[in-house]
């Protein structure tokens, strides 16, 4: 496609190594504008500019080329890298310091990261997976040769078998915190290794799951043991009529999308508008009486993050329950008004929540490619940005 110029490549997982230093990076993305607002890579050190890759198609001239931001280099950036390949070659042509980003934005959906949570209090480790181009969270629990996975993604359901393998573990449960969204849970692909028992929340059963393996549930209380550690059921309803935390070792709650480090869930995504007054008042009790009256210092491990969150000091986006609660303004006003405050704020639903919902309920088949491309985006499973501030 295009130049005969050679262009040098940025990986992906180096570009987000440099954008994690606080290196200053300059992208030029070259998707329609209708692509680059729904998800764009960003950061505070960050300079982005969007020109379609259409608009290059006649060349490079001086009104074109203003509109290129200045970088050293600018990085080119397309979907999987042949528009943006094309771009950065004509740009070199023209004298620019132009490189391509390998596999676009494929390829920064595809970076999963490892970090093991240091304030684990019990025996079992606790392992936080991060895919930064949508912000989800994951967990793999392990001790004594048995692990378990919490809210795990298809796309990468090897690392979690490569990661429990590296510790020494067998993975004996895949667990959903509730039907997801946002992404296509890996529960299933997961629960067709040997070993492997798929878990979901007793209350998400009503949803009308119909999966093609067999599973178990989970009520309020219930506890599975992995080797000497133990995970307990938390129901936590408000985003979905099922949502279900984990209580790992006493000490640890896998929090899901419930409350998060700097917001709290959206009450949306289940029963629509309609039924979101309802779930809203419905969070506010369950964030009041179930999560705050845990001890202070248990760690709250969210399925999800933002980039308006700090990772804490062992790279976690993870935080303890007591300063959070002091922390998250919206937490400190009434049911009425803390109601009031998530309607009022709630960004766009998740792209194709729908078939992906139906897809993880088992009603829907989806092949690997087509979840791939459902998920690619932000989650926007908070309810607000705002709610550190609660203005």
């Amino acid at each position: 496609m295009g130049s005969d110029v050679p262009v040098d490549s940025v990986d992906p997982i180096e570009l987000r190594e440099r954008i994690e230093s606080g290196e200053s990076v300059t992208i030029l993305d070259v998707r329609g504008s209708s692509e680059y607002e729904k998800w764009h890579i960003d950061g505070e050190n960050v300079t982005i500019e969007n020109v379609p890759y259409y608009e290059f198609i006649e060349g490079v001239d001086q009104a074109l080329l203003e509109r290129v931001p200045d970088g050293d280099p600018v990085i080119a950036v397309c979907a999987k890298g042949g528009a943006s390949e094309y771009v950065a070659g004509l740009l070199v042509q023209v004298g620019v310091d132009a490189v391509n980003m390998a596999e676009g934005m494929n390829g920064w959906a595809s970076i999963f990261e490892a970090t093991e949570l240091t304030r684990a209090p019990g025996p079992a480790t606790v392992v936080q997976f991060l895919r930064p181009s949508s912000g989800c969270l994951s967990y793999l629990v392990c001790e004594g040769g048995e692990a378990a996975v919490v809210d795990p993604l298809r796309a990468f359901t090897d690392r979690y078998l490569e990661e429990a393998a590296d510790r020494g573990c067998a993975l004996v449960y895949a667990i959903d915190t509730h039907v997801h969204a946002d992404h296509i849970s890996g529960v299933r692909a997961l629960a067709a290794e040997p070993g492997v028992t798929a878990v979901v929340p007793e209350p998400a059963v009503a949803r009308g799951i119909e999966y093609d393996v067999p599973y178990e549930t989970l009520a309020d209380g219930d506890v599975l043991e992995v080797g000497a550690a133990t995970i307990e059921a938390v129901h936590t309803p408000g985003h979905t009529s099922g949502m279900t935390s984990y209580l790992v070792d006493g000490g640890v709650l896998l929090s899901g999308d419930g409350l998060f480090v700097e917001s709290v869930a959206r009450p949306d995504l289940e029963k629509g508008a309609a039924g979101a007054p309802e779930a809203a008042g419905l969070l506010y009790d369950t964030i009041h009486e179930r999560i705050l009256t845990l001890p202070g210092e248990t760690v709250v491990a969210p399925g999800h993050v933002s980039d308006a969150a700090e990772p804490d000091t062992d790279g976690t986006y993870t935080a303890v329950l007591g300063p959070l609660a002091e922390s998250i303004a919206v937490l400190h006003r009434d049911r009425e008004e803390f109601v009031e405050f998530i309607l009022s704020d709630m960004p766009p639903r998740p792209a194709n929540h729908e078939e992906i919902i139906a897809t993880n309920l088992g009603q829907r088949d989806t092949d690997d490619e087509e979840a791939f491309e459902l998920e690619l985006g932000p989650n926007n499973c908070a309810a607000s940005q705002d709610a550190l501030t609660g203005d």
